[in-house]
Order: C-alpha cells, then structure tokens, then sequence
C-alpha cells in the first residue's frame, strides 16, 4: 500500500506526472480495455469509453481517498463509463440497453476483433438476458478472473452478495444454453 501511495504521489506531482502517467497507461491499459469489452462488447466503443475512462483518472486523481486500491478505483470508474456510453447509446438509438446489447452481439460475428465461436456468441446471448448487476459480476468473476474481494472493492458489494449473484447468474446462463 506504501508503494501505491507513493506512485499516486508521483501521478500528481507535476515533475514526474508524465512517467508515472505512462507508467499507469502500460500497466492498466489491457486490463481495462478487456474489462470494457466485456461491458460493450464492440472494439471501437471499447476504445473511446477506454479513453474517456482514463481521462476521467486523470482528472480525479486528485480526489482519490485512497479508501479502496487504485485499481479498483479505476476499475469503478471503467464499469461506470461503460455502463454510461450503453445508456447513452441506446437513448439516442431508442431502444432499451438490453436491445442494444442483442444488437451488439448479432454484430460480434462481423467484428474482426471477435475470435469466439457459436457457443461464444451464445453464452453472450445468455448474459445480455441477466440483469445488469448479474452480468458486471458474472463477466468479472469468469472472463476477468477477478477475486470476489477485488469486485467487491470495484462494485461496493459485500463478497457474500457477490456469490449469491454469482451463483444465480451461472444457473440462469446454464438454462439458457440447455434450453436454446
């Protein structure tokens, strides 16, 4: 933690900002986007919440209270700009966020950032049919690996919430595929 601390130092002080903003690009960069995409699922949305994610960090930093890690600062700050960008996007289309994301998966095929199959696209299909709050733990849980401690930093949820919701979503995703 003393470590962490000493890098937010070095992202906020003007003399070293640059480095360490670099620093915190090469190391979070990846695991933000693929945590975005699996919010968004679309490569070039995923790169423009990507980037409105880390200006945003930047902006913020400042305020950072370091109550939570850094990393899952950030990390609530990439769920909140995904969650944001599908709502937005789906006013101005006028459809629901769940008919965005049927639409978005019917796309995944044609995105050449897509390498799943048949069953990938199902499982897709079977999450986008979970609440919200389902698939945000399902998708961190299975596709990020992420620890229930860390999703419970990121999403402000108790760890026994977070299995509850956990186990539910995998039962609801496992009749979807058995059935469909």
């Amino acid at each position: 933690m003393q470590e962490e601390q000493e890098f937010i130092l070095e992202l906020l002080n003007p003399k070293t900002q640059n480095e360490a903003f670099q620093k915190l690009l090469s190391t979070y960069q990846k695991p933000l986007y693929n945590h975005i995409r699996n919010i968004v699922l679309n490569h070039d949305d995923s790169d423009d919440v990507l980037q409105n994610t880390f200006i945003k960090i930047f902006q913020y930093l400042k305020n950072f209270k370091g109550d939570s890690k850094l990393f899952s600062w950030m990390y609530r700050i990439a769920t909140n700009e995904a969650l944001t960008f599908l709502s937005q996007k789906a006013k101005m289309n006028g459809i629901s966020t769940e008919a965005l994301q049927n639409k978005t998966i019917d796309n995944l095929k044609a995105d050449v950032f897509f390498d799943g199959n048949e069953i990938q696209l199902k499982l897709q299909k079977a999450i986008a049919k979970l609440p919200e709050k389902q698939q945000l733990v399902f998708k961190m849980k299975y596709f990020e690996e992420l620890k229930y401690e860390e999703i419970s930093g990121i999403l402000g949820t108790s760890v026994g919430a977070l299995k509850a919701s956990y186990h539910h979503a995998v039962k609801k995703i496992e009749t979807f595929v058995t059935s469909a």
